[in-house]
């Protein structure tokens, strides 16, 4: 196999990226309607929206995907950027792919002034744990919600 290489998702990439997106979505059992999938994909080509999407290639196949966002904080005098989605293809898996897309998040991070890099996975998913588990810390923290509106009682996924 050759390099890996992490990059920005290109706008001519939306059948294999919702390729890596139905893979994530499914893992956690959630359905996102077209519409926001639609919104989603014009959101990660928007400059003025700061969410961002990184792709991971290998041989020319996309087998990865993580989709980041920065924003403000009543702590830090820069943005914190949460890392709401991280998927690997299956046949990707334990090959350095997910590893790669958050130390590529983390620079990103850094190249804006980000104070902090976070994100949140369930806590049965004990493969991603034993990574995150080496590349970051756990604070302790328990995350509740209220879901506001009709399109997030489809989609549970744990960051959404």
């Amino acid at each position: 196999m050759s390099a890996l290489t992490i990059r920005p998702v290109r706008p001519d990439e939306r059948e294999p990226w919702e390729g890596l997106w139905s893979g994530y979505l499914d893992f956690y059992r959630a359905a996102i309607r077209p519409e926001i999938r639609d919104l989603t994909w014009s959101r990660l080509h928007d400059p003025l929206v700061p969410l961002h999407a990184l792709v991971a290639e290998q041989d020319g196949t996309l087998v990865g995907l993580v989709h980041y966002i920065f924003h403000a904080s009543a702590w830090t005098r820069g943005p914190y950027c949460y890392l709401q989605d991280l998927f690997t293809a299956p046949q990707a898996r334990g090959r350095g792919a997910a590893r790669a897309l958050i130390e590529a998040v983390t620079t990103e991070a850094q190249r804006a002034g980000a104070d902090r890099v976070y994100w949140l996975t369930m806590e049965d998913n004990a493969p991603a744990r034993a990574l995150y588990d080496r590349l970051a810390d756990r604070p302790g923290f328990i995350q509740y919600r209220r879901i506001l509106t009709p399109d997030q009682k489809d989609a549970l996924a744990p960051g959404t």
